[in-house]
């Protein structure tokens, strides 16, 4: 088994600088910083890590959450190592005022919090899916706030049906090429994670999805049309055409060959 193994992209989300997937058998970070919010949870193993003053545990039933400019260590506990899944995201992405709750407490103990991080990780390894992404970016980074701040959340705001339907209005219009959450929920003045939820509870899927289908409605009519499947993953707003058989597949049942067969 290799002492190491490392894998690092810049996924080109909005709010997220550096993914890392990482395995080690024997290493430890010397202390250092970063300008980022350090996001992990570890898959196996244990590392034990200096934040500040404190000394802590990053555990696998945790989501360790590490602030911008506070300097910290790393070290592996086990005889096994240890193999973790980073997000390094932007210091935007959340409010300074958090920095010094998070040092306090770093370790997060909330199975849906992550269980959000894993779903995240598993968007971002395929191809690029900034809606998808971003989503699950804003739900995660308002849990967070709402944990550092303590105590119960705050209440939601009521499902605002009309709000929900001006969404849904900007996918159609902006269809296939799709407009990005944040673009959304600047022209509407909402939160994005806001905008998810009213979203999903209205009409009962996430923007995402319904973006999704959106594309896959285009896709079929463009191939029903004659095009080669290459131009109609591009024309339809996808990465390539394993992208769109993808989706395509999950949806229908079938691949886009064989449809317009």
């Amino acid at each position: 088994m290799p002492e190491s193994a490392v894998r690092a992209w810049a996924p080109g989300i909005p709010g997220i600088r550096e993914v890392l997937h990482a395995r080690f058998l024997e290493h430890a970070y010397p202390s250092h910083t970063h300008a980022a919010w350090t996001v992990l949870i570890i898959d196996e193993g244990m590392v034990r890590y200096g934040l500040h003053r404190g000394e802590h545990g990053a555990l696998r039933s945790q989501v360790t959450v590490l602030p911008p400019h506070v300097p910290h260590d790393g070290r592996n506990v086990t005889e096994r190592g240890f193999r973790k899944r980073v997000l390094y995201l932007e210091p935007s992405t959340m409010d300074e005022s958090l920095i010094g709750a998070a040092v306090d407490q770093p370790g997060l103990r909330d199975p849906l919090l992550r269980q959000r991080v894993h779903e995240l990780h598993e968007v971002l390894r395929g191809p690029r899916e900034p809606w998808h992404a971003q989503s699950r970016l804003a739900l995660i980074t308002e849990r967070l706030a709402e944990r550092l701040h303590g105590g119960p959340a705050p209440e939601r705001a009521p499902v605002a049906p009309k709000l929900a339907g001006q969404l849904r209005e900007l996918l159609d219009a902006s269809a296939p090429a799709g407009i990005t959450l944040d673009e959304a929920a600047r022209l509407l003045h909402a939160h994005p994670a806001h905008l998810v939820r009213v979203f999903s509870t209205r009409f009962g899927i996430p923007p995402h999805r319904y973006l999704t289908g959106l594309r896959i409605d285009l896709a079929r009519r463009l191939l029903l049309d004659g095009l080669p499947a290459a131009q109609v993953a591009l024309a339809a707003g996808f990465t390539d055409q394993s992208h769109l058989n993808r989706h395509f597949t999950a949806m229908l049942g079938t691949t886009p060959g064989r449809f317009r067969a």
